[in-house]
């Protein structure tokens, strides 16, 4: 298997590459992932099954999508397919730390003018990609509201219904949705989708990164309020984004919305306490 990957890093970058020395490193909770060098050039590389290929395929254009707005850096995809049962994704190889205080308020600044961009007048993205291992529907949409609702809420409240969840009062925060969202109107803006503090960090220079993106065209808040969730951002960050894009009125009620949409998903993936959490969102939610 890892000849045939050496074999497609070397078609892809036209350098010669042989996998002489690979380690086990974190590849988050759904891949497995590993660092592979040759001596002087060096890669990550992510595994899953092959059914998953289509998984790496949408990553790996969401980091080309993203890296062509020249906004922040995103470890740059080289090559991605199956071998031996086994699909597989290389990326760049960042060597990553936690960052500075200066860091984190550049990346602010910088994911900022990521949300800046504005490309597409609807909703969603050109394929469906996932949330993790949960697919992720992007149909594009003319109305914030009505994405959200069917494609995000929805589907996830589907998905969790069909595990055993129970969510009494899902159907009446479907039908608020539109309520909740009336006085927002949103352009769309290239959005990472899975901002958490696992999928940001600094290279050793001093340069923000974020990776392991779920991007599609959606409110630009959907990024801010995932970086509250599972431990946060420091404060600096949120002071560098303010310098170029404040936000909006409103952001502290819609920011619970848009993260029900990790909490249920989270449920879908893990169950556990994650249903209680979310029926306690969509009750704050309603009431």
């Amino acid at each position: 298997m890892w000849t045939q990957i050496a074999e497609h890093i070397t078609q892809s970058t036209g350098q010669r590459f042989e996998s002489l020395d690979r380690r086990s490193v974190s590849g988050g909770c759904i891949n497995q992932g590993y660092q592979v060098t040759d001596g002087t050039q060096t890669y990550f590389v992510k595994l899953n099954q092959a059914s998953q290929v289509a998984m790496f395929a949408a990553e790996a254009l969401g980091l080309q999508q993203m890296n062509e707005t020249g906004t922040i850096l995103v470890p740059n995809p080289i090559c991605w397919g199956t071998v031996e049962g086994s699909a597989y994704l290389v990326l760049e190889w960042l060597d990553l730390e936690r960052g500075t205080s200066q860091t984190w308020e550049e990346m602010g600044r910088q994911l900022a003018r990521l949300h800046q961009v504005k490309k597409v007048t609807a909703f969603g993205w050109e394929r469906d990609n996932t949330i993790g291992a949960t697919p992720q529907i992007n149909s594009w949409t003319s109305d914030w509201s009505d994405f959200f609702t069917h494609h995000r809420i929805g589907y996830q409240i589907q998905l969790a219904r069909q595990k055993g969840g129970h969510f009494p009062q899902s159907d009446r925060l479907l039908a608020a949705i539109p309520e909740l969202l009336k006085n927002h109107h949103p352009q769309p803006s290239l959005v990472h989708g899975d901002l958490w503090s696992g999928n940001a960090a600094a290279t050793r220079s001093g340069e923000p990164v974020i990776f392991d993106p779920a991007i599609y065209w959606g409110d630009r808040e959907v990024d801010l309020a995932m970086t509250e969730l599972f431990g946060g951002f420091p404060a600096e960050f949120y002071r560098g984004y303010n310098q170029i894009s404040p936000l909006e009125p409103g952001y502290k009620h819609r920011k619970t919305l848009y993260n029900l949409y990790h909490i249920l998903n989270h449920f879908n993936l893990f169950g556990g306490s994650y249903e209680s959490q979310s029926n306690r969102m969509i009750q704050q939610l309603l009431s």
